[in-house]
């Protein structure tokens, strides 16, 4: 490796929208609409108009077909250059995590000097489509070349194929929800309703804060209705949250509730990201320095939990790292559900755990629980898919630019049983 090969890479800040629960305030809001107001926000913010960066990296878990080049489309709409080129990607939940490893890397390369990292999702624009059977005909009909090669595709349809077809979130190796694939690994590792409430109550209570200090003032851009966040609820207490119904498994049984679950979440979010001489030469900030980062998958058909890859790619970042668990000033692990967290918390507890799956001589150990998740989490904020990655990426880069020193770990769990995770330290 070449010394310009091991460059720095500095993140700038980031900008996102409030995040609304869906079918709320974004009802009929697209993709694009949403992640072309953070991307305005970040480059009004750092003076980019006109600039031509060296690439946007972003994407969507559920988007319409008529978005296949949204990234570019986007960037196109967003002040940049239109010489910036721009690409869609997607990892589920841990997507705009991964634009910002991309971005990343090509920075430490010295292949781009700049670039932003983002990601959009919303439940209130879904893209809704019919049966193969339906869109058969409607093609067939196209082909017809006469009035009657044109009308008799319909004639062979049934009611059933007039049934829309609804995105859902269902495992299809499985057939299970994320719900009811986490409610299995609460089980599996015992972890009690009371500390699922406990931590999401936490999650809210941080977050309020949050907003209170101020924190969230330079990192959340007004959009259509709102000025902040709509999820957060200060008027939450242990009590409310004791009395939720589980919702993912038999009520005797099942543990997780709309309380210590994320909602289902609209919004967008971006990040710029940089070498340390582009942003200096601009006079702009450097919050951080991205440092590490790891991916890992698990065979959660057979083997592992859908939601523990964050468990694996972790201890392997914090090898290379030479790293322990315990190095940091910041823990943000999204919290898809409370019991997603405290499943890999434990796993990182557990000797077993880590001698046999992890290969480690012992635990990992625990983790300072005062340091998790500190501006409130994914349960409070809310969680639009490809957007959280980069929420998490700008707000712990300024957490550890306030703090003025430490480093702090992010990680996220995704569909398809995969993790990102990375590694922030300040300058």
């Amino acid at each position: 490796m070449t010394d310009k090969a091991k460059a720095k890479v500095a993140v700038v800040g980031g900008f996102r929208t409030p995040f609304a629960r869906s079918m709320t305030a974004y009802m009929g809001v697209s993709n694009s609409e949403l992640m072309t107001a953070s991307l305005k926000a970040l480059v009004e913010r750092y003076g980019l108009h006109n600039q031509e960066l060296g690439e946007v990296a972003l994407g969507a878990v559920i988007k319409h077909s008529k978005d296949w080049n949204m990234a570019r489309e986007c960037t196109l709409s967003s002040g940049l250059s239109p010489r910036t080129p721009a690409y869609d990607l997607q990892q589920a939940c841990g997507t705009s995590l991964e634009a910002a490893i991309l971005v990343a890397n090509k920075i430490a390369l010295g292949q781009i000097d700049s670039g932003i990292a983002a990601g959009t999702d919303t439940n209130s624009d879904l893209p809704i489509v019919f049966s193969k059977r339906f869109s058969h005909s409607l093609m067939n009909s196209v082909k017809g070349k006469s009035l009657g090669d044109k009308v008799k595709p319909f004639f062979q349809l049934r009611p059933k194929d007039l049934k829309p077809v609804v995105p859902g979130v269902i495992e299809p190796r499985t057939g299970l929800s994320m719900g009811q694939s986490c409610e299995l690994m609460a089980q599996q590792w015992q972890i009690s309703r009371q500390d699922q409430d406990q931590l999401a109550y936490a999650s809210h209570q941080n977050a309020i804060k949050a907003y209170e200090e101020g924190f969230y003032s330079d990192l959340v851009t007004g959009f259509h209705s709102l000025k902040v966040d709509a999820l957060p609820r200060k008027d939450t207490s242990l009590e409310k949250l004791a009395k939720l119904k589980p919702v993912f498994a038999d009520p005797n049984v099942g543990t997780l509730t709309a309380g210590n679950s994320t909602a289902l979440t609209d919004g967008s979010a971006a990040v710029l990201l940089a070498s340390p001489e582009w942003a200096k030469q601009r006079s702009l900030p450097i919050l951080a320095y991205i440092t590490e980062a790891q991916t890992a998958a698990v065979n959660f058909v057979d083997e592992e939990g859908l939601l523990m890859a964050p468990a694996y790619a972790v201890p392997r970042m914090l090898q290379r790292a030479g790293l322990s668990l315990q190095d940091f000033d910041f823990y943000e692990i999204h919290e898809a559900f409370a019991a997603q967290v405290l499943c890999t918390l434990k796993a990182w507890e557990s000797d077993e755990f880590c001698t046999q799956k992890l290969g480690l001589d012992k635990a990992m150990g625990s983790i300072d629980r005062s340091r998790l998740n500190v501006k409130g989490g994914s349960v409070a904020l809310g969680h639009p898919f490809a957007a959280t990655g980069a929420r998490i990426v700008a707000s712990l880069a300024k957490m550890l630019h306030e703090k003025g020193s430490g480093r702090g770990l992010i990680s996220v769990c995704t569909a398809g049983g995969m993790g990102v995770t990375a590694i922030l330290e300040a300058p």
